[in-house]
């Protein structure tokens, strides 16, 4: 059913696949037009053509998230197609691991730069686009290693911490202008990475089913659950939702370590 979000658009990050392009499905789904900003052209067109062919509105822009000009480039695509930006979804990032002793600067600052600068400055061009409607909604998406994490997983882990810091930062300063900010902190999900870790083990399916059994519900989670949550973040019935973290694991993160 398409209800919630006509009428809106909304400039979602990092939606060529997995969780990305589950929140743009769902956004399209709900009734808004959809800004694919991706790197990748051709993951990103995919996206497009899928929703156009569903009848949906939606168009491409080619954005790297670590570049402002990229960004600010976007949004003017975004702004000339649609005429508004109600909705900002900031999913774009990607898992590093590194040791902390043997990191770089130049790599610290790459993982930073795309995993927390470029939500913040994608940010940074809606906030003035939204303000000066008195509404908007930006949902960032974060991750359980947010708050608690597993070895090996710096500096992830620390930009993700950074998501919700940068999350409660906006819904403060910003809220008298109307725009919500919230944290959607995401468990396992079948995205690439997820299922490259499965592929590597000695018995995929073995080890798909032990991750899947840490879950009190027996599984891991789709990319369109994400979106599903983050549909209902972006409407009008969330409209007392902001600066806090939504937790979306399966039930993962209520189980202490045996």
């Amino acid at each position: 059913m398409r209800q919630g979000l006509e009428g809106k658009s909304a400039f979602v990050t990092g939606a060529g696949g997995g969780i990305g392009r589950g929140i743009a499905e769902r956004l399209a789904a709900n009734g808004a037009s959809v800004t694919i900003a991706e790197i990748n052209p051709t993951t990103g067109g995919a996206t497009v053509d899928a929703l156009c062919q569903a009848g949906y509105s939606a168009q491409f822009a080619r954005v790297d998230i670590r570049s402002e000009q990229d960004i600010k480039a976007g949004v003017a695509a975004h702004l000339a197609q649609y005429g508004a930006l109600d909705v900002l979804v900031n999913n774009a990032g990607a898992n590093q691991h590194y040791d902390a002793a043997r990191m770089t600067v130049d790599e610290w600052e790459r993982s930073l730069s795309l995993n927390l600068r470029g939500a913040w400055l994608c940010c940074k061009h809606a906030l003035p686009i939204m303000a000066a409607r008195e509404a908007g909604v930006i949902v960032n998406i974060a991750s359980v290693h947010a708050t608690m994490t597993s070895y090996n997983f710096f500096p992830y882990n620390v930009a993700k911490s950074g998501i919700l810091g940068l999350t409660r930062s906006l819904a403060l300063d910003w809220g008298r202008h109307n725009i919500r900010a919230v944290a959607v902190s995401p468990g396992w999900v079948r995205t690439q990475p997820a299922i490259e870790y499965f592929e590597q083990a000695d018995d995929p399916a073995a080890e798909e089913q032990r991750v899947s059994d840490l879950h009190p519900l027996k599984r891991i989670g789709e990319p369109k659950n994400i979106g599903d949550l983050v549909a209902f973040l972006a409407s009008d019935e969330a409209s007392y939702i902001t600066g806090t973290e939504i937790v979306i694991d399966g039930g993962i993160t209520a189980r202490h370590a045996d």
